[in-house]
């Protein structure tokens, strides 16, 4: 294996040889494409009257699903790797690795694998993954996340992966905490402050050093919080209570609210002006079986007049950083999701979405009913309605748009319902189901996702008669 990025396979003829027909996107986006998976131009290449040469035996590739998203003149692929071919976690770690590597070769253009987050169901494999990642990538290694939550169905790891094209994309590797990429006058930034265990500290105090050391690490490339758009915090027994009886997420929560005080989200050059609640970025908090806690976030960076942010929240929710002491000392300070215009593009990162209505839990003990509600509460939050009602009356999104989406499934035996009612209100969508606590005792399903939409040119107001 050469390292990444990878170029396409040619042939003689000079035309893109195809891998393996279960290469095929899940959904196209934007540019070239839609979120509908019955369209023409998203038909799954699977029959002889394709013309794709199935050239891979399906047995040597892991079951994949990928969306490609094509917009300001580049393309982004998002992978969703599950092994299927059993064996020992090695041969689990080549075949998922091995998977990204055919998609991306069959992209027409050189790619880069930019960031991946990998679900392993034991800490102890973590070792063996690494090797084969600095085999496959060597010094252009991805921003890299190893998460011990259980893929759900029985297999040892799972990887979702992203990957960016490089002809017009200047890739920054600055160690294994931090990666950036620019193109065209604007600068993305993910960043990691890797996981911190720090034996018997408090979950205050874990959670108060994270935040400090992530804001470190953006400092490093002139960043700082009021510039992230998403933050992810996976919190070892995050529904475990400390010896004061106070519960390690609540903990988390205040150790955040006091880190956020130094900042003002609102002079964000690139924020939306004021649209009547506080501005934070999206965020998922979730449990580990790990005792930690793991954090990184997703910075952007530009003086382009085509870019804005907006944070939305949800018509039917209380805004997470609204709610009463009884959830928590500190309220969240996190939004329902963040959405970037970029020209004529949307991108909408949904923060982990549970079956919450006003600042209560509906539907307990019922994964079916909780996963409807939370698609429901998906589905308003990013619906043109609700970025109409918050100042952006030309932008909104739908289930189809999603490029992507992570659930949570906090027991394994609810997995396949929970599978089910996703799979039935979303399509073929790439996606990993994981084993983790969500942040209440009775949540029993957490979702997130990023979705892509156009944005319509508006026409020239007619002239004045």
């Amino acid at each position: 294996m050469s390292g990444n990025p990878t170029t396409p396979p040619v042939s003689t003829s000079g035309r893109l040889q195809p891998i393996c027909y279960r290469m095929h996107p899940d959904r196209r986006l934007l540019d070239g494409g839609c979120g509908s998976s019955d369209c023409d131009h998203c038909q799954h290449a699977e029959s002889e009257e394709s013309g794709h040469v199935h050239e891979v035996p399906p047995c040597l590739l892991g079951l994949q699903h990928h969306t490609t998203i094509g917009y300001d003149g580049l393309t982004r692929v998002a992978m969703m790797i599950t092994p299927d071919c059993g064996g020992s976690f090695r041969d689990q770690a080549w075949e998922a690795v091995s998977t990204i590597r055919a998609i991306l070769r069959q992209q027409g253009e050189p790619m880069a694998v930019t960031v991946q987050t990998v679900f392993v169901a034991e800490a102890a494999d973590v070792p063996v993954a690494r090797q084969i990642f600095d085999a496959a990538y060597g010094e252009e290694m991805p921003l890299t996340l190893f998460v011990v939550q259980p893929p759900c169905g029985g297999v040892g790891i799972a990887i979702e992966a992203w990957a960016i094209s490089t002809r017009t994309v200047s890739v920054g590797y600055h160690g294994p905490h931090l990666l950036t990429l620019e193109h065209d006058g604007i600068r993305w930034i993910h960043a990691s402050a890797g996981t911190l265990n720090l034996g018997k500290r408090t979950a205050y105090e874990q959670s108060a050093e994270a935040f400090a050391a992530l804001g470190k690490v953006l400092s490093g490339v002139h960043a700082s919080f009021t510039d992230v758009v998403r933050v992810w915090l996976y919190q070892g027994n995050i529904t475990e209570e400390e010896e004061d009886g106070t519960e390690r997420y609540r903990e988390l929560n205040r150790a955040r609210t006091d880190f956020f005080e130094q900042y003002d989200f609102g002079t964000n050059p690139l924020a939306a002006t004021s649209h009547g609640h506080a501005v934070y970025p999206a965020s998922t908090g979730i449990g580990t079986l790990e005792h930690g806690l793991i954090t990184t976030c997703l910075a952007v960076q530009t003086d382009r007049k085509d870019v804005r942010v907006l944070s939305l929240e949800n018509p039917q929710q209380t805004s997470a950083f609204d709610y009463p002491k009884e959830y928590s000392r500190k309220s969240p300070k996190f939004s329902r999701a963040m959405a970037m215009r970029l020209g004529n593009h949307l991108t909408t990162w949904v923060s982990g979405t549970a079956s919450i209505v006003n600042a209560e839990t509906v539907h307990p003990g019922d994964v079916a009913k909780q996963t409807e509600q939370t698609l429901d509460n998906i589905e308003k939050l990013i619906a043109a309605e609700n970025f109409t009602r918050q100042g952006w009356d030309d932008c909104g999104a739908t289930l189809a748009d999603l490029a992507k989406v992570r659930v949570y499934v906090k027991h394994a035996k609810d997995f396949e319902a929970c599978r089910a009612v996703c799979e039935r209100r979303l399509g073929r969508i790439p996606a990993i189901y994981a084993q983790a606590d969500v942040c209440r005792p009775d949540l029993l399903v957490e979702i997130e996702g990023v979705a892509f939409s156009p944005i319509p040119r508006r026409l020239p107001d007619p002239p004045t008669p």
